[in-house]
């Protein structure tokens, strides 16, 4: 009896590890495309990239935001 507590405790962390591990792999890929894209812009407009201060306050809301949905999300 007190074997099958670890396996399933086991198999509950398993889920947890994967589901970590794909926010890292989305999330670094959604980074890289954002640098990428960025930079593509700043290239094709001939100007070093920069960012305003208003530019990247209205970014952090947009990703607070997406974070509150992400953590609304099955709670209907």
């Amino acid at each position: 009896m007190e074997n099958n507590k670890v396996t399933q405790f086991s198999s509950d962390e398993n889920w947890k590890v994967r589901t970590l591990l794909v926010g890292v792999i989305l999330g670094a890929a959604t980074g890289l495309s954002a640098a990428y894209l960025l930079t593509k812009r700043a290239e094709k407009q001939g100007e070093p990239l920069a960012i305003t201060s208003g530019q990247g306050l209205k970014l952090g809301v947009l990703v607070a935001g997406l974070l509150r949905s992400i953590l609304t999300l099955g709670e209907e």
